[in-house]
């Protein structure tokens, strides 16, 4: 038994303790015993509420001001004029006083216009966290009023308050509700004639991204209007910026580049221009060719090297004497120094240092020259830039407009119409460079001649001609991307028509002949477009 009472005896003391230690806990727990408003309805749609409570505890109460009007508005409802016994922090007001408290504020945005007359409608004691025993409400207006109803609960509660009731003169009315619980709402709705006091709701629209976008007859016309306004201005600032002076096809036709026996090229166009006359870029392949055409014209010697089975193939480019460097292009001559850079010859496969840099100048020089020729009247690379740029900023814009569009209205679609048009323009961008007239006619004479190369007709070309005409159209076949075609009817003759060993300017190693040099140009202007491409100075095409 005394084992008992020793075990029971500490949860004893635990228990008495507890009561005094629950009983301050139990007296701040908050209740409002009454409350008592008086609202007076001013012009404006101002209502002024003079508020009188009796509490215990800690009490405090959040006004609502914010409501859903429709799918896609909120209802605002705004306090300003606080003062009395309390603060008022954003929403929620808290009473000051020993147990009693006045404070008086005005509400803007209670009063909606309606059919035949004006309705007023607060929530006159909702949102106190604590409970209510009884909440009265006395409410004076500028003219009779018309009807009376209240509500008790939750916010969207249907359920009448205890009691409603207006004065013989109509002009005052008496709201009253018994026992609210915390958080529930005490409603009261008045109508007045119509333009009482000229108030109306306070809506703000509430985002959502449906509505943002909403595709109506209003918003789909309009886009429809401005893509078909943007789309087109585009199209016409092609048509007068970025078109050629000339159509293509008015001196388009077969060109053989042949005149009294000698390679004549159409307008004198070396192999390194035609690629950016034709797409206004300057690619790799365009530095290809001008490397073959450099040793086809004497400047240098490509010489393959003996390889194993399994070694990776590789040239070596050799200087050669005589030729002087002053009867160079700008940019053949930067190629050219870009090779060797003061050495003698160099392997293809140790293309790479000085050389990338040195190709930044191939480049710069080639866009130069076109300009020069008379083939464009600006540089196609800062042409392509400057609209591009144009272009990204125009959808930057626009982005910003549907943000703002979309946040603001319904009428988001609208800016996609600006990302559209600003997409196209940077697309577009790349077409804008535009051929003179003399480019344009240097470009339908060299498509006749692309046409001559990929026919493959040798004519009548004496035999003692062959091997130094048809590797001077080699480099031409490297651009047209017909290399094969002619670099098996070079492999098929030399100066007497029979077939040799080697060409002047390309040498291959031992047991190697002319019926390998298909495959081996081949092979060597792709290595070649490989180490250029490598150097990411200049565009590859797809």
């Amino acid at each position: 038994m005394m084992d008992l009472l020793r075990r029971l005896a500490p949860a004893a003391v635990l228990a008495v303790l507890a009561v005094p230690l629950a009983a301050p806990a139990s007296a701040e727990a908050g209740r409002v015993s009454r409350t008592s408003m008086t609202m007076e309805l001013r012009p404006g749609g101002v209502l002024h509420v003079k508020e009188q409570i009796t509490y215990t505890g800690q009490v405090r109460r959040t006004l609502l001001t914010r409501t859903r009007h429709d799918d896609a508005n909120d209802r605002l409802y705004r306090l300003s004029g606080f003062k009395g016994q309390g603060t008022l922090d954003g929403d929620t007001i808290t009473p000051k006083g020993d147990g009693t408290a006045t404070f008086e504020y005005d509400v803007t945005g209670a009063v909606t216009p309606v059919t035949g007359g004006e309705e007023l409608r607060w929530f006159a004691a909702g949102g106190w966290d604590a409970p209510v025993d009884t909440a009265v409400v006395a409410l004076a207006g500028p003219a009779p009023l018309q009807s009376l109803s209240c509500f008790a609960g939750d916010l969207t509660s249907a359920i009448g308050c205890t009691s409603v009731s207006m004065d013989e003169g109509g002009t005052r009315a008496e709201f009253e509700q018994q026992g609210l619980g915390p958080g529930q709402t005490f409603t009261v709705v008045a109508g007045f004639p119509v333009g009482t006091t000229g108030g109306k709701p306070i809506l703000e629209r509430r985002f959502e991204l449906a509505s943002a976008f909403t595709l109506n007859t209003v918003t789909g016309g309009a886009l429809a209007g401005l893509l078909v306004l943007m789309l087109g201005g585009l199209a016409l600032l092609y048509w007068t910026r970025g078109r050629d002076s000339r159509a293509v096809h008015n001196e388009s036709g077969s060109f053989s580049a042949v005149e009294n026996g000698r390679f004549t090229p159409p307008d004198g166009v070396r192999p390194g221009q035609i690629g950016t006359l034709i797409d206004e870029q300057a690619d790799v392949v365009d530095v290809t060719a001008t490397v073959v055409d450099l040793a086809v014209r004497g400047y240098l010697r490509i010489d393959e090297q003996p390889r194993g089975a399994y070694d990776a193939p590789d040239w070596l480019l050799v200087k050669l004497p005589g030729p002087s460097l002053t009867d160079l292009l700008d940019y053949e001559r930067a190629l050219y120094q870009a090779i060797f850079d003061g050495r003698d010859s160099v392997l293809l496969s140790g293309l790479h240092g000085s050389f990338a840099a040195g190709l930044g100048k191939v480049r710069d020089s080639l866009y130069r020259d076109v300009v020069g020729q008379g083939w464009f009247a600006r540089r196609p690379d800062s042409v392509r830039t400057r609209w591009t740029t144009l272009g990204v900023l125009v959808t930057g814009l626009g982005v910003v407009a549907t943000v703002l569009l979309a946040w603001f209205t319904t009428y988001g679609l609208l800016g996609l119409a600006l990302i559209i048009a600003g997409a196209a323009l940077s697309v577009g961008g790349q077409y804008m460079p535009a051929k003179t007239a003399k480019g344009a006619s240097a470009l339908a004479h060299t498509l006749g001649f692309r046409h001559y190369l990929a026919s493959g007709e040798i004519g009548d070309v004496p035999p003692a001609q062959r091997i130094e005409l048809f590797s001077r159209y080699l480099p031409y076949a490297v651009v047209f991307d017909n290399v094969d075609r002619w670099a098996r009817v070079v492999a098929s003759i030399n100066g007497q028509g029979g077939p040799a060993d080697n060409l002047y300017w390309y040498h291959g190693p031992a047991e190697w002949d002319l019926s390998k040099f298909a495959d081996s140009m081949s092979t060597f202007t792709l290595t070649t477009s490989g180490a250029i491409s490598a150097a990411r100075q200049f565009r590859r095409p797809i």
